[in-house]
């Protein structure tokens, strides 16, 4: 299954791994960061406010400490969007810097770490939410970026070595905001998602805005710990002060609108009425909203594009469902976004109206909802047609002539599909080497590969966790060391302590499948992107008798008399497995050498485990991008936005005008790629850089001065 382009693009690692340690994403398939694990949350997050491309010097810069206000909004709950305490505050939208802080920042959870016991450790792990504790959070030595990158990846490590264009490379500053990021999906009907109408579909079985105000905040609370199953009461009365129909109907649509599973009856006590809100249908009423609710003539999805800015997909999902007091599974996507950037996509979520989805505008910075519509069907992974980028690349150092030959050949040319550096971790454990192990049925080195210490960027207590594992390997003890269970290291643990050290495979188990799969799909990655490296290197850039090509899913030869019918773009390569085929040239033998040296059998791909056997798949090694634009446009101030969003213009924001001459130089690019591609790899062909953070952190060891 194919999912959404991906854009990592170079983000540094400082403030995310001391802030960002949140739920593992959901639906990682081929083409998805890797989970988040404590260990690779460097890989998957890191953001750094500024990192310039430069050769032989790195500056980075600490440019979104004072940026203008539309991107240090703190996330503000109005008083008619109360969210409870026991959901737990929202992060702010923004990420915080110093400029006198040259060490990881601390983070705050929003609530202590409860010291339970080894019998409540999985209520535990269910209940917590997934921010830091305050308790083990030690002052620690401050330690440079450099530093804490040097045991990292570079490009070489996993296979990245070619380009495919003869211009000279010059240098940029990538991501310096995350509005130089723009991201569009493009639907399954091949048209661009834009965020152009915040109307919502008029309804008369829509309740009155009423029921958002209707209710104290107080009765919010209690209302919500009875939902969730948080008190011993098995309902809650409120009581009607203002006893007439219109205000009990309100009421009642309110409860039974804003607490999914909560049913309501009005009741005559002493004389006064209540309006008593009970449990429906048990626990599951919560992920199945009420079917009665809901009138026949809509379809039971609502359709919404969602503009958000520096958040990913499954935490703004988190947001989202936090707000409405839903399960996060009742939504659904083609494809998740990083966070670093401004992205607008469609959702799709079960039998919530877009009346209490746009109310959510009211409530949210730096998130927008529109263009509603109630469709039957809920949206599938992997459905869009692509993503539309638009990037700007500041403080470029390439003459006008420069810029003209690497983008024209990024449009008449293309780059090579080489799988982006996020799907291998930064840390001194690549996920392919677990990977690896997983494939080779070595479950001692799994484990020993998650677990086990190693230099690099790492959390103090995530350091302390393992080596209390390397000292006692007791998985309680080292558990006990994580205020954040939830990664990969915490999830393993509790298996361990569940089904015993003999019983590897079942504890490894317990991480989501979704999550599990990212190791090997890692590996296979891996392999791709060293054979793509050895095809171009061996046979250049003209299809050859013996390559591979897709005929509608099959894939066949080229044959000797049909190499002229066919351009390197019509060539892919297999990942490896037991449903495809290799080349019919000396490639087939480097992959089969290849895994021999991993001590993997090429003709048996199975595994004894269903969910580890690798049926493979074919990857095209050359991508050209649809859509190709530029501009070079002259600018003075680093901190003004040069291209307007979606938001923008729904405000009527006049288009950025630009001068003949200024201090610097901007690179504005605008290019559409197909799912599962990298916009870090088209990035890279045009500035002709190694885009892993180890090599970019090693050019200068300066961080956040």
């Amino acid at each position: 299954m194919q999912v959404g382009s991906r854009c990592f693009l170079l983000r540094g690692a400082v403030a995310a791994v001391a802030l960002q340690h949140r739920k593992p994403s959901l639906g990682l398939l081929p083409g998805l960061p890797v989970p988040r694990s404590c260990s690779q949350a460097p890989a998957l997050k890191m953001e750094m406010t500024g990192m310039s491309l430069k050769r032989g010097c790195l500056v980075v810069e600490d440019n979104d400490s004072e940026a203008p206000a539309e991107e240090t909004k703190k996330q503000k709950v109005s008083s008619e969007c109360y969210l409870t305490k026991s959901q737990g505050g929202l992060e702010s939208d923004y990420l915080p810097t110093s400029k006198n802080i040259p060490g990881p920042l601390k983070a705050v959870s929003v609530e202590k770490e409860k010291k339970n016991s080894d019998a409540q450790l999985e209520e535990q792990v269910e209940e917590e939410e997934d921010g830091l504790s305050e308790e083990g959070e030690e002052e620690e030595e401050p330690e440079s970026f450099a530093d804490m990158m040097k045991h990292g990846l570079t490009e070489l490590d996993v296979g990245i070595t070619k380009f495919v264009s003869s211009h000279q490379g010059f240098s940029g500053i990538l991501k310096e905001r995350y509005s130089d990021f723009i991201v569009h999906e493009i639907g399954k009907d091949g048209q661009i998602s834009h965020l152009d109408d915040l109307s919502v579909p008029v309804d008369e079985e829509d309740p009155s805005e009423n029921v958002f105000t209707v209710l104290t905040a107080e009765e919010k609370q209690q209302l919500e710990e009875l939902q969730l199953f948080k008190n011993k009461e098995a309902s809650v009365a409120i009581e009607v002060i203002e006893d007439t129909k219109e205000k009990r109907t309100v009421i009642h649509q309110a409860i039974k609108s804003l607490f999914p599973g909560l049913e309501t009856k009005t009741e005559d006590r002493e004389g006064r009425k209540y309006i008593v809100a009970y449990h429906a249908a048990g626990k599951k009423a919560l992920a199945n909203p009420r079917k009665h609710s809901w009138p026949k003539s809509r379809g039971s999805y609502c359709h919404f594009v969602l503009y958000k800015e520096n958040k990913d997909t499954m935490d703004a999902i988190n947001v989202l469902s936090k707000y409405l007091r839903v399960k996060p599974n009742i939504f659904s996507y083609m494809g998740t976004k990083d966070k670093r950037a401004i992205t607008v996509q469609e959702i799709a979520v079960l039998k919530i109206s877009a009346q209490r989805l746009a109310h959510l505008n009211k409530c949210l910075m730096n998130f927008k909802l529109g263009n509603f519509s109630y469709q039957k069907n809920p949206l599938k992974l992997g459905e869009l047609q692509g993503n539309h980028f638009t990037v700007v690349l500041r403080n470029i150092t390439g003459t006008d002539d420069q810029v003209q030959q690497a983008m024209n050949s990024l449009k008449e040319i293309g780059f090579i599909n080489y799988y982006g550096m996020q799907r291998f971790g930064t840390t001194a454990v690549p996920t392919y080497q677990v990977g690896r192990a997983i494939l080779q049925n070595s479950w001692t080195e799994v484990m020993d590969l998650i677990l086990k210490p190693r230099p690099g960027a790492e959390k103090g207590y995530l350091v302390k966790c393992r080596e209390e594992w390397a000292k006692t390997k007791d998985p309680a003890a080292a558990l006990r060391k994580l205020p954040v269970k939830r990664c990969v290291e915490g999830q393993l643990l509790r298996g361990l302590s569940k089904y015993g050290m003999k019983n590897i495979v079942s504890a490894f188990g317990i991480i989501p499948r979704n999550n599990r799969l990212m190791y090997i799909h890692s590996y296979q990655s891996y392999v791709w992107n060293n054979m793509v490296s050895k095809r171009i290197e061996d046979y250049g850039l003209k299809p050859i008798p013996g390559d591979l090509v897709l005929k509608g899913a099959t894939a066949t030869y080229i044959e000797e008399e049909d190499v002229n019918n066919y351009s390197i773009h019509d060539v892919v390569m297999p990942l490896p497995g037991f449903d495809v085929i290799y080349p019919k040239h000396k490639i087939s033998e480097a992959y089969r050498e290849m895994l021999t040296a991993d001590n993997l059998d090429i003709d048996n791909m199975r595994h004894k485990i269903r969910d580890y056997s690798l049926s493979g798949a074919y990857r095209k090694i050359i991508i050209r991008p649809q859509n190709v634009s530029w501009e070079v446009v002259a600018y003075d101030d680093p901190k003004i936005p040069l291209f307007n969003t979606d938001v923008d213009n729904l405000e009527g924001k006049p288009p950025p005008v630009f001068a003949s001459e200024g201090k610097y130089r901007a690179l504005k690019m605008h290019f559409s790629l197909p799912p599962s591609t990298y916009a870090t790899m088209a990035i890279r062909e045009v500035l002709k850089m190694d885009t892993s953070i180890k090599n970019q952190t090693q050019l200068n060891t300066t961080w956040l001065r």
